[in-house]
């Protein structure tokens, strides 16, 4: 279980299984979403335009602004990006498109910041500092890790970025190889895994680990704040309605010029890799899902995946998949591992206490549980497979 910056990342694009129908004529990544073949808004007959702008002019009057969909993609964090928004009478397709350079430069920036694939980002240089000195960072490096720790305090320690402690124990990417560790190596690294081994000084800005062993990796938590920064830099340029995609981490906002809702669709963990069980709309919120389907083996009829639960250092074991529905990508990123680490029950009830959050869950049974935020929004359109 890598940083970011490798293998969590990577987790997120497949998790995602299908997204946002305004966007079918995008190339899909391979480990990224597939946009579901939904229809196009209505159509006036006679010109071909879309019905909200339908009406005729009148003669000599300046033609209605025709709303028009610009995309655009590329790659960091070790991930797709992938980007779409509709023109405004200030902002046309050259501006949209250079907002999303902008948009890709902010990803950028913050990756750089936070990888711990580069030794000197200030990620690399606290890990290799631990035991030893504090490390001074930057204000928003202070302010990820001060909420990791607090995400671990409120999720029972399902969420730890210290699980950058277990590196290398476990290859489910480009290094894989489908044998398990022993139990006593992964018993070993435990005991340096652990939230309260990190020490924040916010008046002195300095990040210190109290264990020369262990390690931080903000894979969990960054990529959902880069989502929300790079959809500060769309607003910022002007454009209204828009999603902002890093694998499988997407911030929608507003509305499309329809007035419908962009919409996201649940993969089904068992199913085949673009086939979804349900649709849930989207406007000024984040989605992302935690899945045990990508990036995992099968040995002996039992599952390994890449969510290791941190109080074990082994595969989570209570759901197969987890999407959370969250005012931020950064919430929703940060979330999804603790709520499948923590199961449904205890799951749904830290979704519950958070405002603005909503879940679907697949648990271990294949039992879906919608939380309350959802039940009436969600659109069941199948059943999940079975299977191992």
């Amino acid at each position: 279980m890598r940083s970011l910056l490798g293998t969590r990342s990577v987790a997120r694009a497949a998790a995602l299984a299908a997204v946002l129908s305004a966007c079918r004529d995008q190339p899909a990544a391979s480990t990224g979403p597939v946009i579901p073949p939904l229809p196009d808004p209505p159509r006036s007959e006679a010109t071909g335009t879309l019905a909200v702008d339908a009406a005729p002019a009148s003669v000599g009057a300046t033609a209605a602004f025709k709303p028009e969909r610009v995309t655009g993609e590329g790659g960091a964090m070790g991930t797709h990006l992938a980007f779409a928004a509709y023109t405004t009478p200030a902002v046309d397709a050259v501006k949209a498109r250079a907002a999303f350079d902008a948009a890709i430069a902010e990803i950028r920036r913050i990756e750089a910041l936070m990888t711990t694939w580069r030794p000197d980002s200030e990620i690399s240089r606290i890990n290799a500092a631990a035991g030893r000195s504090a490390v001074t960072v930057s204000d928003e490096t202070l302010a990820i890790v001060k909420d990791s720790i607090h995400t671990s305090e409120i999720s029972e320690g399902t969420f730890d970025i210290t699980f950058e402690t277990l590196h290398g124990l476990w290859k489910f990417d480009e290094d894989r190889d489908p044998h398990p560790p022993a139990e006593k190596d992964v018993k070993a690294r435990l005991a340096f895994v652990g939230y309260r081994n990190i020490k924040v000084d916010e008046a002195a800005k300095t990040v210190m680990l109290t264990k020369e062993q262990t390690r931080i990796g903000l894979g969990g938590i960054a990529k959902g704040y880069a989502v929300d920064r790079a959809a500060a830099v769309l607003e910022k340029a002007g454009l209204q309605s828009f999603f902002v995609q890093a694998g499988g981490d997407l911030y929608a906002r507003g509305k499309k010029p329809d007035g419908t809702e962009w919409q996201a669709g649940i993969r089904d963990p068992r199913g085949p890799e673009k086939k979804w069980f349900a649709l849930l709309p989207l406007s000024d919120h984040a989605f992302s899902t935690a899945g045990d389907y990508e990036r995992s083996y099968v040995v002996g009829q039992k599952r390994y995946h890449h969510i290791l639960d941190p109080r074990t250092g082994f595969p989570a074991t209570a759901c197969r998949s987890v999407t959370i529905w969250a005012p931020t990508a950064l919430v929703a990123d940060e979330i999804d591992d603790a709520v499948f680490i923590l199961g449904p029950e205890k799951g749904l009830r830290l979704v519950e206490s958070l405002e603005g959050v909503g879940a679907v869950i697949v648990d271990a049974k294949n039992n879906v549980w919608v939380s309350k935020r959802l039940q009436g929004k969600l659109a069941v359109v199948g059943v999940p497979s079975d299977g191992l």
